[in-house]
């Protein structure tokens, strides 16, 4: 078998002339052997694809290298200096299991560093004050210093990055499902953390679940109230055992979705939009009343809007370099700076950490992990995608943990000061960094590609069916007994 961690040292990679040798003497009666003393292997995944799998790897490691063993606090990017992410932390207990499946970590290391995460998020101090805690009624801030794990400067409260872990914690619930103490501990502790979450506490325009709290001036003004990442949320609110929104709530998130319909499809222009949810539901085969109307379900609707994004790419109405077939993909990313510039006789501005989409501060900066996160709605687009911006750009865009995060190949140099990253000779503006939030997608959708593994976990999550149940799906494996 081919061992992977081959091509860990280097960044761009060759996959040409890979073989597998084995000595063929004495190989009947040591298989024979090995039957009988050994679990036989799972089989084959669906990829076969030594840099698909070498990415898996590499962005597994981003977490499993950086994410701080005793507290489980993820970074939000490296080797930037940085805070901790919630949502990293969330993306990073997803990633543990699926490294023991894949054989680059045992299952006894990932049961320590998620039972480390978890025992630190249950004592993290809690309170209104607006130093010293880590998180009030539930909630915890969006980032958290990495000292301490306590609020980073002025960071929000923040619902949907409170969902985004809890998404994380609840995964490792259901998969840590043996007798080992350390598994049992995990799994009560899953209970405690998400069972102390108030959502009807953050709800001051109910139904809907405001966007986040500080403790100087209160909610933050705006809602999640229309299509977005918060799926996930809003299921995890209507699942809460403790503090549930009523049942009626996904009916009325619902009614705010027509507006965000265009062509065939639910459109909101980042592609992590498409992808967060995702991650944790299977949402093939079930639907609730809205999608039903539309006659698909909202893994058909992610999938066309990956399909879009692809033809956005092709038409290339701005002209930007790269943009085609194979190299697309456009997301919440860093930029190289906020500023304007004239290349080739054409005036462009660009952006810095910004939302990106089709027409919406589209700037010529693609952020690789807009396809690979779709990997799962679009295999026969997205592996060509990746295989087509390694091979054209890999020298600059591929390093220790894969993909960094963005990459620009209009901006072939500057005159401003760049806020991020860096002009790489025959590729453009590349960032320095890898960010937790793009490494999470990857790991977790090539894996749910390759095995539906986060899925079929989550399928038995008692949680997550039960918020399924209350939002109004039906059929597909929900009709099932899990």
């Amino acid at each position: 078998m081919l061992d992977r961690r081959q091509f860990l040292g280097t960044g761009a990679i060759s996959l040409g002339g890979l073989t597998a040798g084995c000595t063929s003497v004495g190989r009947p009666l040591m298989e024979a052997i090995e039957s009988v003393t050994r679990t036989p292997p799972p089989e084959p995944p669906p990829s076969a694809n030594p840099l698909i799998d070498n990415l898996q790897e590499r962005a597994f490691l981003y977490f499993w290298d950086t994410t701080d063993p005793v507290t489980g606090l993820a970074l939000d990017r490296w080797p930037t200096p940085s805070f901790s992410s919630i949502a990293a932390v969330g993306f990073a207990l997803t990633a543990y299991p699926i490294g023991v499946v894949n054989g680059w970590v045992t299952r006894e290391q990932a049961r320590k560093r998620t039972l480390a995460t978890l025992e630190f998020f249950a004592i993290a101090p809690m309170g209104p004050e607006p130093t010293g805690k880590s998180g009030y009624k539930g909630f915890f801030y969006h980032f958290l210093g990495i000292t301490k794990g306590q609020r980073f400067a002025r960071a929000e409260l923040s619902t949907i990055d409170t969902a985004l872990l809890l998404g994380g914690m609840l995964f490792a619930q259901s998969w840590f499902d043996g007798d080992h103490p350390e598994e049992q501990r995990i799994r009560a502790l899953a209970d405690q953390i998400y069972g102390a979450v108030d959502w009807t506490w953050i709800t001051p325009r109910a139904p809907f679940l405001s966007m986040g709290w500080h403790p100087e001036s209160g909610f933050i003004p705006s809602d999640w109230n229309i299509y977005n990442e918060g799926m996930l949320m809003y299921l995890l609110a209507l699942g809460s055992p403790t503090h549930p929104l009523p049942p009626s709530t996904w009916g009325a998130l619902t009614e705010k979705f027509e507006p965000s319909w265009r062509g065939d499809h639910l459109h909101y222009p980042p592609m992590f939009v498409h992808q967060y949810s995702h991650v944790w539901v299977d949402f093939r085969g079930i639907r609730d009343a809205y999608i039903a109307t539309k006659d698909m379900d909202y893994f058909e609707n992610s999938k066309r809007a990956t399909i879009a994004q692809r033809d956005y790419a092709i038409a290339n109405a701005s002209g930007f370099a790269g943009y085609g077939p194979d190299v697309w993909g456009l997301t919440a990313c860093d930029g190289p700076g906020d500023f304007k510039a004239a290349i080739g006789g054409r005036p462009r501005e660009f952006f810095s950490y910004s939302e990106r989409g089709p027409g919406a501060r589209d700037d010529g900066t693609l952020a690789p992990t807009a396809a690979v996160g779709s990997i799962v709605f679009a295999p026969d687009l997205v592996v060509p995608a990746i295989t087509a911006m390694h091979d054209r750009y890999g020298k600059g865009i591929y390093g220790k943990y894969g993909f960094f995060d963005a990459f620009n190949p209009t901006l072939t140099e500057v005159r401003e000061p760049l806020k991020h990253g860096r002009i790489v000779p025959g590729v453009g503006w590349v960032d320095v960094d890898y960010l937790g939030i793009d490494q999470g997608p990857i790991v977790a959708m090539i894996e749910n590609w390759r095995t539906g593994m986060v899925w079929n976990t989550m399928r038995r999550n008692p949680h997550i069916r039960r918020g399924l149940d209350r939002a109004g799906f039906t059929g597909g494996w929900l009709a099932r007994v899990p």
